[in-house]
């Protein structure tokens, strides 16, 4: 298992369904970006979602390559890549799903589901 704040890859069906019931249980926020690594708005994207898992440790982060779990794209019924959805108690968010390279509005999302980062200073 990754460590909070790291994008965690998903290779098969086991994996993410197990990842949703952990999010279940500790009530966090899953956000889920289905990618094809062949796509460059893809690669264009995927150091902004690393960096929002480092800053939004609250929530979980998946990466699922949709050439390599194709049952959890379908599943979603995702046909265009990159596409972010949002799962909070095992369900999909509706109307959050954000389709394509779009760097403010998955930042914009991410705050407006997960809320602030928590603060860790105790000034």
């Amino acid at each position: 298992m990754a460590e909070e704040g790291q994008v965690i890859g998903i290779h098969n069906v086991k994996e993410f369904d197990e990842q949703v019931r952990i999010g279940k249980e500790a009530r966090k926020l899953i956000v889920v970006d289905f990618t094809a690594s062949w796509r460059p708005p893809c690669r264009f994207i995927a150091p902004i979602f690393a960096e929002l898992a480092k800053k939004n440790p609250h929530a979980i982060f998946l990466k699922v390559d949709v050439d390599e779990v194709r049952a959890i794209a379908a599943r979603f019924n995702v046909d265009a890549m990159p596409t972010f959805a949002f799962v909070r108690d095992e369900v999909e968010v509706s109307s959050h799903r954000i389709v394509g390279a779009d760097k403010n509005g998955l930042m914009d999302k991410v705050i407006e589901l997960c809320g602030p980062v928590p603060s860790t200073s105790t000034a």
